[in-house]
């Protein structure tokens, strides 16, 4: 039995390794958001991963989008992804981020999904330097966000971190970097 034939833009998007947008997926990419890969995941659905962000099962059974500046972690192991996304609350000009539980998807086929979140996820980040803190310590990071110009100034505090502490350093850190609230 022959394969399917391709169209033009599906050979193309093969010879460039981009995959396309999983039918009937039920939501709208930004105009310069492009599909790098898709991996099924075991439970059903997909797992997307775009030049944005990971396209994910949302706990309605939509989906929803983490972008790269939002991943804390994510590591790859026995047939899963484990992710750590991020919340943000403002901090003057900086972004404090407290980190969701890791969530675990599990992929019926990898092909190069762990690879690209790789290179993704680090490749978001322009610097990073730990600081200690009243009761800990903070890791303060600038990274890249998709479809923004410039970079953001995240400050991830250690567990037992004073969060008053943390949020005051975070703001005074943006304003001397010049990054407006």
């Amino acid at each position: 039995m022959r394969p399917a034939r391709l169209s033009p833009l599906q050979a193309i998007r093969r010879v460039l390794g981009r995959d396309e947008l999983p039918e009937g997926f039920p939501a709208t990419l930004e105009a310069d958001e492009r599909v790098l890969a898709v991996a099924v995941l075991t439970g059903g659905g997909h797992l997307v991963v775009t030049s944005w962000g990971l396209w994910i099962p949302a706990d309605d059974g939509d989906v929803r989008r983490v972008g790269w500046h939002l991943v804390s972690r994510a590591a790859w192991g026995n047939g899963a992804i484990e992710l750590v996304e991020a919340e943000e609350e403002r901090a003057g000009g900086a972004v404090l981020l407290v980190d969701r539980p890791v969530r675990r998807l599990r992929l019926a086929d990898p092909g190069r999904v762990p690879e690209i979140v790789h290179e993704r996820v680090t490749g978001s980040i322009r610097s990073r330097h730990h600081r200690d803190l009243p009761g800990g310590g903070a890791w303060f990071v600038q990274r890249k966000v998709p479809g923004r110009d410039g970079t953001v100034l995240q400050v991830r505090p250690d567990p037992g971190t004073d969060p008053a502490a943390a949020r005051q350093v975070a703001a005074d850190a943006a304003a001397a970097l010049g990054l407006g609230s």
